[in-house]
C-alpha cells in the first residue's frame, strides 16, 4: 500500500491523500488550498497524479479544503465516482457552486488587473458548468458503519467524526491491513451533531492535528463568553459582527443565540444572518435532523427552532446586507467568510471595526496571512477593500466552538486505534510538532510529519 500526500501536507488546507493498493487509486478528499498566495497558489499547478487514473474518491466531508478541487480533479480527466454520506453530498453542491462563482468573480477582477498593465490573467479553475458536471459523479451516498466494495477485495467504511453535519472517519481494508483516516475529528459533547464515534483498530492511521498542540476551553465556557460579547456589545450600544463559516459554525451560533432567546438572556435586538450559502447550508441542515444529536433532536422537534425564532433575520440579496448598516446600531451580525478572506462581512467590518462601542468574536480556526489572523493577533491597523482601517473595535475569540478536536481528545482518539504507525497531517508547524511530542510522551507509536507530494509505503 503505497500513500501519497498531496494536499493538507504541512499545511491546514488542500487535503488530498492518494492511496494505491491492489491495482487501485483512491482519493482521500480532494480540497482547495486557502490561506496565503503561496498556498494557495498550488491550487492551479498539476496535480502530482493523473486525474485520469483515480478510481475513486472518498470524501470525508463538505468543506471547501477537503472538496474544492473535486471540480477540477472532474475537469481534468477523473471518471470515478465520489462515495459520501447523504448530507455531505447535499452540502457539497452548495458549497461547490459557491466556490464556483467566487472563482469566476476573482478571475474577472484579475482579468481586468492585468488588463490594465498590458497583462493576461489565469482564469477561474472551474466554473457552474464544470460543477454541475462533477455533482453527477457523486453516484453512491452511503451510511455510516455500511461496508462499501471497491473492488479487488478493498473495503471501504464510513464512521461518524463528529466534526460537521454528515461528516466521517475513513476506514480502508485492504491486503489484510487497515488504514484510517480521520478527516476533520469533531469536539464531544457540541450542539447539532453527533460526537464522533470510538474508531476501529487499525494498522496506520492518518490524522488532522490542526490543534494537536492546545486544549480547547469547554463549550460550557465558550457559550458563556459568547454571552458575555453580547452583554457587553449590546449594552453599550455597539454592532456585535461574527465572522463565522457557513457550515457547521454559523448553526451552532444560532443554536446558542437561540437557548439565550428562549431564556430570556438576549438583549432586545436583531440577528442577521448575512450569508446566502450559511441560509442554504442551514436549511440543509433542518433536512437532516437523523444526524443530530439526541439533544438537538428534541430541540427542532418542536417550534421555534434555533433557525426560525423572532430575532433572526435572513439577509439573501446584496441590497438587504446592504441595509443592515443603515440600521441602528445594537445587533448582532453573523457573516462570511470565517477567516474574513472575503464575502460580506469585509463590508461590516469597514462599518465597524474602528468604533469602539462595536465588538468583533472570532468563533473558528483563523489560517495564517487571513485578515481574520491579523485581528486576532492584535493589528492596530488593517486593510479592507484597499483602504486602511484602525481596529477600536473589541475583540475575542472564542475556541471552544471549534469544529476541531484538541490534543487531549486526538491523543484519546489515536490511542483506541491501537495504530503502529501514524501520520499528522492538516495542521500548521507548530501544532504539528507540539501533537508529534504529545504522541511520543503518551503513546507508543511511530510517527511521521509528512512533506508535500511525499510518498510512503506501508
Amino acid at each position: 500500500m503505497k500513500i501519497t500526500f498531496c494536499g493538507a501536507a504541512k499545511t491546514v488546507t488542500g487535503s488530498c491523500h492518494l492511496v494505491e493498493v491492489d491495482g487501485l487509486k483512491i482519493l482521500l478528499d480532494c480540497g482547495l488550498f486557502q490561506g496565503g498566495h503561496d498556498v494557495e497558489a498550488r491550487n492551479a499547478q498539476a496535480f502530482p497524479f493523473d486525474p485520469h487514473d483515480v478510481d475513486v474518491v472518498l470524501l470525508s466531508h463538505a468543506h471547501l479544503d477537503h472538496v474544492g478541487r473535486i471540480p477540477l480533479l472532474v475537469k481534468e480527466g477523473f471518471a470515478g465516482e465520489v462515495v459520501t454520506t447523504p448530507p455531505t453530498a447535499a452540502i457539497a453542491k452548495v458549497i461547490l457552486t459557491d466556490s464556483a462563482h467566487l472563482q469566476v468573480e476573482e478571475a474577472a477582477h484579475d482579468a481586468r488587473k492585468a488588463g490594465r498593465h498590458g497583462e493576461q490573467a489565469r482564469g477561474p479553475l472551474y466554473d457552474v458548468g464544470d460543477v454541475l458536471d462533477a455533482l453527477e459523479a457523486f453516484r453512491r451516498r452511503i451510511g455510516y458503519e455500511e461496508p462499501v466494495d471497491l473492488g479487488g477485495g478493498v473495503r471501504a467504511v464510513f464512521h461518524e467524526a463528529g466534526h460537521i453535519l454528515g461528516s466521517a472517519v475513513i476506514e480502508l481494508q485492504a491486503q489484510g491491513k487497515t488504514l484510517l483516516y480521520s478527516g476533520d475529528l469533531g469536539n464531544r459533547h457540541h450542539p447539532i451533531v453527533r460526537d464522533p464515534s470510538s474508531p476501529p483498530k487499525a494498522d496506520v492511521v492518518l490524522i488532522e492535528s490542526t490543534y494537536g498542540d492546545r486544549r480547547h476551553r469547554g463549550i460550557e465556557e465558550s457559550a458563556a463568553e459568547l454571552k458575555e460579547a453580547v452583554h457587553t456589545v449590546l449594552g453599550r450600544g455597539g454592532n456585535l459582527l461574527i465572522p463565522s463559516f457557513a457550515l457547521e459554525r454559523t448553526q451552532e451560533v444560532l443554536y446558542e443565540l437561540f437557548l439565550m432567546w428562549k431564556e430570556k438572556e438576549l438583549p432586545e435586538c436583531k440577528i442577521y444572518l448575512d450569508s446566502p450559502l450559511a441560509i442554504a447550508t442551514t436549511r440543509i441542515f433542518a433536512r437532516y435532523p437523523q444526524y443530530f444529536d439526541a439533544e438537538g433532536q428534541e430541540v427542532f422537534a418542536k417550534r421555534p427552532t434555533p433557525f426560525h425564532f423572532p430575532p433572526l433575520h435572513y439577509a439573501q440579496t446584496t441590497e438587504e446586507s446592504r441595509h443592515i448598516n443603515t440600521q441602528p446600531e445594537g445587533n448582532i451580525i453573523i457573516a462570511g467568510s470565517g477567516m474574513c478572506t472575503g464575502g460580506r462581512i469585509l463590508h461590516h467590518l469597514r462599518h465597524n471595526l474602528w468604533r469602539k462601542e462595536a465588538g468583533v468574536i472570532f468563533v473558528g480556526y483563523q489560517a495564517a496571512a487571513t485578515l481574520g489572523r491579523e485581528i486576532v493577533e492584535g493589528a492596530k491597523r488593517v486593510r479592507i477593500h484597499g483602504e486602511e482601517t484602525v481596529v477600536e473595535a473589541q475583540i475575542w475569540t472564542v475556541n471552544g466552538f471549534s469544529a476541531h478536536a484538541d490534543q487531549p481528545l486526538l491523543l484519546d482518539w489515536l490511542g483506541q486505534t491501537a495504530a503502529g504507525a501514524a501520520f499528522l497531517v492538516h495542521g500548521e508547524a507548530a501544532s504539528l510538532e507540539g501533537f508529534k511530542k504529545a504522541i511520543a510522551d503518551t503513546l507508543s507509536m511511530r510517527t511521521h510529519i509528512p512533506e508535500w507530494k511525499e510518498t510512503v509505503t506501508v
